[in-house]
Formats: C-alpha cells, structure tokens, sequence
C-alpha cells in the first residue's frame, strides 16, 4: 500500500526521499509527494501519477532543506488527486500516513465544531488538523503529536514533520509497519528495509503500538503504554542492485525467469546434508503430536496453501483447513486442541493475515508462518518462521514468491509425512530428489516463452476467459486465473474441472477460450473428458499439458502448450510458469501496466 519515508540528514533531503520513494513504487500508487523544513520554513510539493512527475515538479519548483518526509499514496479516503495527495499539511505541520483512521468521521464532526475547515476528502487531514489545534493549545511538537495519537483508532503508520524544527521527526504505528534507520548524524525512517537500503542497512522495528521520537542523534522509542522500550538495532542486507530489472523490461519477467535459481536455493535451503531429509534450520517442529491444520492467507497466498493443503493430506495425513484471512478472525472459529496455524504472507505485514494470527496466539499449539520478510511483523510474532528465500519481489502479480511458498509448503509437508510415518524413507528420498532436479525442469519449461507470446495475441482478443483443474491443478487455475485479472484486466474465473457440468458451461461459446490444465497423472481421463465437454460446445481449449497427455488427450484442441514431465507431486509449482507467461504476454499485447496494474497495491496493510 502507500509508501512512507523520512529523513533528518546531513544533505539535502528531496532527492534522497525521491529515491527512497521509487524504491516502495512497487507497494503500488496513484499520487506522490514530500515536505521539507529549510532555515525553519515547512513546504510541500505534491503530484499525481508516477514519481516521475513529482521529480519534474521538483526541477521547475525545488524544495531546500535536510529534514523531510515523502509518501507514495494508494487512494482509501477520497480519489486520487493532487489535494488528497500526501504530505497533508495543517499550518505548522505535515503528516505522512500509511493506513485507515477509523474514527476520522468523529475526529472530524468534532474538528469541525471548533470552526476548523477541510480541504480534502481523507482520513490523514484530520491527524494534521487535530495535530495543528494541540499546537495551538500550548503543547509542544512532540507532546501535540502524542496526544493526536491517543485519540485515533485504526490502522496507521504515521511520520510528523513540524515547521521551526529541522531536528525532528516523530513517528508511529499501528498495525501498519514501520523502520527506523540509523546513520552516522543521521536518522531515517521507512516502511520498510527496502525504502531505507540506499541510506544505511543499520534498522530498528517499531513494535506494534510504538512511537518515536527522532533527532539526528538521538531515538526515544515508547510502547503502547507510554513507556520507555529498547528495541533492537539490527544489521539488514538489502542491496539497491537487487531491485534493477537486470536486462528485462518488466520486473515481471525478470522474476519469473528468476524461478529455477531461488527455488533452488529455497531446497538447498531445507535439505539435510545427504539430501536425503527435510531440514528447518534453527527449528524444531514434530508433526507426530499435530493433529490438524489451519492455514490463513490472502490472495495468490492462499492459493499456495489450497494447494499444501492437497499435499499435507495426501501426504502426511494431516487434516487440514484453508481461510482466507479477511473472513477468518470475524468467523471467530472454534479451534481444538492439537491445532497448528500456519500463515503464509510474500511481505509478512498484510494486515488481514497478521490479524488472523493473532486471533490465533494463545489458542493454538504453535503458529508457523511462511515468508519472503524474515524481519517482518508476522515473522517476528511466529513460533517458527520459515523463509522462502525468494529474494526482493517488485512486480505487483506475484510469481518467484508464489512457486518459493509452494516449494517451502512441500517440503514441509515432506518433513510432516517423515514424522507422522505415513511415507517411507525411500519415497521421501524420491521425492526429494526430483525436487533438487526441479531448477533444471523448470529452465527447460521456460523456453515455451516465444510459444506462449504468439497465443497470447489470440487471447488478449477476450473478454472472459475460462480455467479449469482438477487436484492439484485447481487451486493453480485458481492462481493463473487471477494473474491474469490482475495485469491484463480481462475477466477470468477458474473452476474445478468436475464442476463444469454444475453450472459454468453455460458460459461456454466460440468467444470464452478455457485454458485446461492437464499433466498425465491419475486424473488426466477425467479432465480430457471435461475438456472435450468444452469442445462439443465450440469452446477453445488451450490444453497445458506434458508429451504424454498431449499424445493422449490433444486432438482437435485450439491450441498447446507441452512442458516436461515432472514427479505429479511438483506439479503445481511446474505448471505456475505457462500460467504466469500466458497472463504476463496477454498484459503485453494489451498495453497494460504489467509490473504496477491499476488500483492494486503489493503489499496490502490496510484492512
């Protein structure tokens, strides 16, 4: 969601928060700004669309000055525009906001009562308003911004910038995540590790519930009691040169080439010494003593666990429930004794998930988490953090983080069945195996690429198109349904195969293409025969399957899509690839905006 950084330093501050900012551009946003303090006077510049604009901005209108703060805004409380756009400003103070002030209605009644006028449609006017009329009270800076914060109610990381004070900074959250970064005279604050890389890799977390007070040389963090806390300073590598495009033209296509390295090095990651034994370093989790499963998530996540959920069944024996994380703690579900949670989340602060486990704390054995962020607020809250290691993932439609959960979520499910002795030794060692040749699959299954691209110019044609799955197959169509949505804008719905004939073949003409997805294993017959269901009522069937299904079941398909053969059990992870292509190379052929599609955000902090 919107991006949040700040800066007291010893240089001029605007480009520093515009490189900052173009570093949290893949969180997603519609509007930009930054405010500085320059010989004691506060001033703002703010535009709409891309960051671009705002350093055009700056070049005809320059902001002076070594203290600042700047935000990249995805529209919640009013449409995008330059007036709603961030920093706000209410006379001596700009405010920077990352999140949703629930009570704001009641802030603002009460604000206006007191004769305060607006002059925009969003919650975050009403902390710079409330912020202003404490100042006018008498109170200090840091005392106005601490009673402002006491009367809010929501979800918010927050930075306050004052006029007359080129040394402070205070900042807050709650529930949203928040950085401080240590430099040498130097204080900085972010949203995150990434935003502050360029600046130092020396990192403090706000806890949830935290305020800050920071100089350039001092930091004075307070819980939310009001009390003094020491939170740790930690040492983060996230290196600026990880966040290029390496030659691509999207990020996009950058990271799903990036699949068969970070998958590799996620199961070099997992495995024993001998490779013969799944490993959770610095862990201990005996999945004897489990006798269910819960796994939350949202979005391309959940997915992933839709499909662990086939494999710690089928696997281990272990039953398990899937729910997605925005109904899961409202559902208020009865959990019993023997329950793990397990959470899986790419940025590791996606509010619903993060709230959904801590619904959970105290009311399960142990809760689990599956992230891309070991530092963040749902790693940190984990019993057990397990990292997938897939590296900085900009391109808002996830996809190396996608295949690393899948490859984390397998291998896990790999270690329950050891434990649970529901597989034996020899088969787990099979399966481990082909997991540690999957790299090689997976470039070979790359090469459909320039394949992949000339459908895809038929397909950008639809309006709706249609995919089907069956067992492991159909929470990847699930999957490649949504990618599609998300960066080329054409409607796309995924079915289980079976379920065709319960409904959704009414859809089915010359116009609806269905891609099936279909590898040669114990369920390939049933799907053919869905497929030819599709076809005896003209639909276009673009069958991915491998050589075997392809001799078998292609006849008289539209068109498709052959990929190596592969142990059924890495399926899912194979078959993610011509599902991200097919939606990456519609997007392409429709013009759209693939590494930043419109109204989507990467990280989702807000509820």
């Amino acid at each position: 969601m919107c991006g949040i950084v700040g800066v007291l330093g010893n240089h001029e501050a605007a480009p520093m928060l515009v490189e900052s900012l173009k570093l949290l551009e893949y969180r997603g946003y519609d509007s930009a700004g930054i405010a500085t303090v320059n010989n004691g006077v506060l001033d703002r510049r703010r535009s709409l669309g891309k960051l671009v604009n705002l350093s055009d901005l700056l070049v005809h209108e320059p902001l002076a000055g070594k203290s600042g703060i700047g935000h990249t805004r995805w529209a919640t409380h009013g449409a995008p525009s330059v007036d709603n756009a961030h920093p706000h400003r209410a006379g001596p103070v700009a405010v920077v906001h990352n999140g949703i002030i629930e009570n704001f209605r009641e802030l603002r009644e009460e604000l206006s009562q007191a004769g305060i006028p607006f002059h925009t449609e969003t919650d975050t006017e009403t902390v710079a308003l409330l912020t202003q009329l404490h100042l006018q009270q008498g109170l200090t800076p840091v005392e106005a911004a601490r009673k402002t914060l006491a009367r809010l109610d929501g979800a918010f990381a927050l930075a306050f910038l004052f006029e007359g004070e080129e040394d402070l900074i205070v900042a807050a959250r709650k529930g949203s995540p928040l950085a401080i970064g240590h430099g040498d005279g130097e204080m900085f604050v972010g949203s995150d590790a990434i935003a502050l890389s360029p600046m130092t890799n020396q990192i403090t977390y706000l806890e949830e519930g935290d305020s800050a007070v920071l100089t350039r040389t001092s930091l004075e963090i307070r819980n939310e009691s009001g009390e003094i806390a020491n939170r740790e300073k930690r040492t983060i590598e996230v290196g600026t040169a990880r966040v290029d495009k390496a030659g691509h033209k999207h990020f996009m296509s950058k990271e799903i080439a990036e699949q068969p390295t970070v998958i590799g090095e996620a199961v070099r990651h997992y495995l024993s010494q001998d490779g013969t034994q799944v490993n959770l370093p610095g862990q201990d989790i005996d999945f004897s003593k489990i006798e269910r499963m819960t796994m939350v998530a949202c979005g391309t996540a959940f997915y992933a666990c839709l499909t662990a959920k086939y494999w710690f069944e089928q696997l281990a024996g272990i039953p398990v429930e899937v729910d997605i994380a925005s109904e899961f703690r409202y559902r208020e579900p009865p959990i019993t004794k023997g329950t793990v949670a397990l959470f899986v989340s790419q940025s590791g602060e996606t509010a619903d998930t993060l709230a959904a486990l801590r619904y959970c704390e105290g009311k399960v054995d142990k809760i689990l988490s599956v992230v891309n962020m070991p530092e963040s607020s749902i790693a940190r809250e984990s019993d057990v953090a397990l990292p997938i290691l897939a590296g900085t993932e900009i391109g808002v439609a996830s996809t190396k983080a996608f295949t690393c959960q899948l490859t984390v979520m397998l291998m896990l499910a790999l270690k329950a069945a050891s434990d649970r002795g529901t597989l034996s030794d020899e088969t787990i060692a099979d399966h481990l195996s082909s997991l540690r040749a999957l790299p090689s699959v997976l470039n070979t299954a790359l090469e459909i690429e320039s394949q992949m691209e000339a459908i895809t110019r038929k397909l950008a044609e639809a309006r709706d198109i249609l995919f089907l799955g069956r067992g492991l197959m159909y929470p990847l169509a699930l999957e490649g349904a949504l990618k599609l949505k998300e960066i080329s804008y054409i409607h796309a719905e995924a079915y289980a195969s079976g379920e065709l004939k319960h409904g959704p073949i009414a859809l089915i003409d010359e116009h609806v293409p269905v891609v099936v997805l279909a590898p040669k294993d114990s369920l390939f017959d049933k799907s053919i025969s869905n497929m030819q269901e599709v076809m005896a009522r003209n639909g276009k069937v673009l069958l991915i399957t491998d050589e075997a299904g392809l001799k078998e079941g292609g006849d008289d398909v539209w068109n498709s899509i052959v990929l190596p053969e592969v142990d059924p059990v890495l399926s899912p992870i194979l078959y993610a690839v011509p599902a991200q292509l097919l939606a990456y190379h519609t997007a392409i052929a429709k013009g759209t905006d693939v590494d930043q599609p419109r109204n989507l955000a990467k990280s989702v902090t807000v509820e």
